[in-house]
């Protein structure tokens, strides 16, 4: 287990949602400092305004590159110099913008190695748009700028639950295209993956929800369970993957049978996400699996009706810390055997080799006793 403190990335998000508010609670606590080395990625004048506004006795180190980060405090990373009109709890596209500097910034950074995983607070996505910016959210961004030709997957988790979404946000009136059997083999496979090197999970049993009511009661309220997804299930079945389903999502969820999976493949956005809220209260956390980068956010939005009003939970931010970690510790425990495997394998053959011969020369000397 590697544990040399880890470099954790905070985007700021919108500057008038509760981006800072969330982050300056979750970082007060010492705690913090002694498992990871924060970096936010923001801006001074806005930190500032949050920070009197609050009365937060956080302290924080202002640098200008993320290679001057330093252990056992708080380092806020200038991300632009510009001001920024913060007008707590409106949507506006200053405040996007602000979000976005930030979070370019951190892609860049990561390309160069500057931090270990990402941690984003919300953004208003309408607001957030641009020429730079054409994106559905987070996700699709980050894939595009560091996926390095690998497909994310969103997954929402606590510590009960993983709902991963074959679709994300997408139109409902375009969801039943989508669900192809090529697209929910597609995100099974990725979701079995990270079940297996992201949370250590040995052989992950997952469960595929339907799309439609009654899973299609067999064809009779729509037919993308016997074209689709049933295929898909028998086609990642015949690989080793235990996939089973496909479950109608009311009865799945109201039968608490989501105990007894690793993960659950959810066909659309509000599908999986909504039982999740319900259930996950103030922990959940959004989780962009398939990509080299680790990154985490918090399961809320801006939440621009309470901002400003001091009464922001960072309970979902600071667990999107936590499991940010835990995620990059546990691929670094995964891989490590893969490295370099020929080694171990000789180190395995010449441990049965010696384990023979000892079987071997135990067998000689019990027969030369008697």
């Amino acid at each position: 287990m590697n544990d040399k403190l880890i470099r954790v990335a905070i985007t700021h998000g919108d500057t008038n949602g509760i981006g800072y508010e969330v982050i300056m609670k979750a970082l007060e606590a010492p705690e913090m400092l002694e498992i990871c080395t924060p970096i936010i990625y923001g801006s001074p004048k806005v930190a500032a305004y949050y920070r009197k506004m609050f009365g937060v006795e956080a302290n924080y180190s202002i640098i200008n590159r993320a290679e001057e980060a330093r252990d056992g405090r708080v380092n806020l990373l200038t991300t632009f110099e510009e001001e920024v009109k913060v007008e707590v709890g409106v949507p506006s596209k200053e405040a996007g913008q602000a979000a976005l500097k930030a979070l370019d910034r951190a892609m860049a950074d990561f390309g160069e190695n500057q931090y270990d995983v990402l941690v984003t607070a919300p953004i208003n996505k309408n607001d957030i748009q641009c020429e730079g910016f054409d994106f559905c959210g987070h996700t699709e961004y980050i894939e595009s700028r560091v996926g390095e030709g690998n497909k994310a997957l969103m997954i929402l988790m606590n510590g009960n639950m993983k709902v991963a979404l074959v679709t994300t946000h997408l139109p409902i009136k375009d969801v039943a295209q989508a669900i192809t059997k090529e697209a929910v083999e597609e995100k099974a496979r990725i979701f079995h993956n990270s079940l297996k090197r992201d949370f250590r999970i040995s052989n992950p049993r997952i469960a595929v929800l339907a799309l439609n009511p009654h899973a299609g009661d067999g064809g009779l309220i729509g037919n993308e369970e016997q074209e689709a997804i049933i295929p898909a299930i028998n086609e990642l079945a015949e690989s080793g993957i235990q996939a089973f389903g496909p479950y109608p999502a009311d009865g799945f969820f109201g039968s608490g049978a989501y105990a007894k999976f690793d993960g659950i493949l959810a066909m659309y956005h509000d599908q999986g996400l909504a039982p999740f809220k319900a259930l996950a209260a103030d922990e959940g956390v959004n989780y962009t699996a398939g990509l080299p980068i680790v990154r985490t956010s918090p399961d809320h939005g801006t939440a621009y009706d309470i901002a400003g009003k001091g009464i922001a939970d960072p309970s979902s931010l600071r667990q999107a810390i936590y499991t940010a970690i835990d995620i990059y510790r546990n691929r670094i425990a995964y891989d490590e055997p893969l490295a370099n495997p020929l080694p171990k394998l000789y180190h395995e053959k010449r441990d049965e080799s010696d384990k023979a011969r000892f079987a071997v020369s135990k067998q000689k000397g019990q027969t030369k006793a008697k």
